[in-house]
């Protein structure tokens, strides 16, 4: 069985006042690492932007608002298609804001997706081998 589960997606990033513009998200999951999903995004070959998301999260918030700190989710619905809107707050601007950047992706295909996951590792499944993170962060040390 294939413990990866990769999909690319073409979504709407909104960064500031600016207007939606067209990029690839690269959504990954990896059975190593059950309760994460990665996604990076990027443009004209350039990686943007990477991220580590909670899978259970993701899930949440296509449903109901969910998220405080640097990552914010929630259902949105634009006329007939339903999205997902993510909200993702980077390091601190110069004037003392915060970098800021709200990504819209189709529900659907992000639902799509997480049921892939969900083939490889089913919610309430997913296991954490404290051994084997002990050694690493020891081995880190």
């Amino acid at each position: 069985m294939n413990s990866l589960v990769r999909k690319t997606l073409v979504v709407q990033l909104q960064a500031g006042d600016a207007e939606r513009c067209p990029v690839l998200a690269h959504l990954g999951y990896d059975a190593a690492d059950p309760f994460a999903l990665t996604v990076v995004f990027s443009h004209d070959g350039r990686v943007l932007a990477r991220w580590t998301l909670d899978r259970e999260m993701v899930s949440d918030g296509l449903n109901r608002p969910v998220g405080v700190g640097d990552v914010r989710l929630r259902p949105q619905a634009r006329g007939m298609w339903d999205e997902l809107r993510v909200e993702l707050l980077g390091d601190a601007r110069p004037d003392g804001e915060r970098h800021r950047a709200v990504v819209f992706v189709w529900a659907a295909a992000v639902d799509a997706f997480l049921r892939e996951t969900y083939e490889v590792v089913r919610p309430g499944q997913e296991e954490v081998r404290v051994d084997d993170f002990l050694a690493e962060l020891m081995a880190e040390g």
